[in-house]
C-alpha cells in the first residue's frame, strides 16, 4: 500500500462524513453535491483498488492476501450501499447514514495498511 494515497483516502471520506453530519444537523436530506463528494472518494477507492492490484501483480505481498483483498472490495461497497439506503429513505436520518457510512472507510483503510504491513489476524 502507498501510505500517503491511504491517507489522502481516509482523510477525503472523513471530511465527507462531517459534511454530512452538519447537513444532518441543519435538518437537510442529502443533496447532489453531497452525493457527488461521495462518488469523488468512491473514485479514490477505485484507484486505491488498482494500486492494490497493480502491487500484488508487481509481486509485493500483504501479510493475508484474502483479507487484503477482502478490505480492498470490502472499501468500493460501503459506500454504494449507504447511498442505496439514504436515496430509498430521504429523510434527516439518511443524511447521518452517509455519515457512518463515510467513517467505515478510514477504519477498512487503516485495516488494509496494517494487513499489508503484516498482521494477518
Amino acid at each position: 500500500m502507498i501510505f500517503g494515497f491511504a491517507v489522502v483516502v481516509a482523510g477525503a471520506a472523513l471530511l465527507v462524513a462531517l459534511w454530512s453530519f452538519v447537513q444532518s444537523v441543519r435538518n437537510r436530506l442529502p443533496d447532489t453535491l453531497l452525493l457527488v463528494a461521495l462518488g469523488g472518494v468512491e473514485l479514490l477507492l477505485v484507484a486505491q483498488l488498482v494500486v492494490g492490484i497493480v502491487l500484488l501483480a508487481s509481486g509485493e505481498k500483504p501479510g493475508s492476501v484474502a483479507t487484503y483483498l477482502a478490505y480492498l472490495i470490502g472499501c468500493l461497497v460501503v459506500l454504494p450501499v449507504g447511498a442505496m439506503w439514504a436515496l430509498a429513505e430521504r429523510s434527516r436520518s439518511s443524511t447521518v447514514v452517509l455519515g457512518i457510512a463515510c467513517l467505515a472507510i478510514p477504519v477498512m483503510v487503516l485495516r488494509l495498511n496494517e494487513v499489508w504491513s503484516g498482521a494477518s489476524a
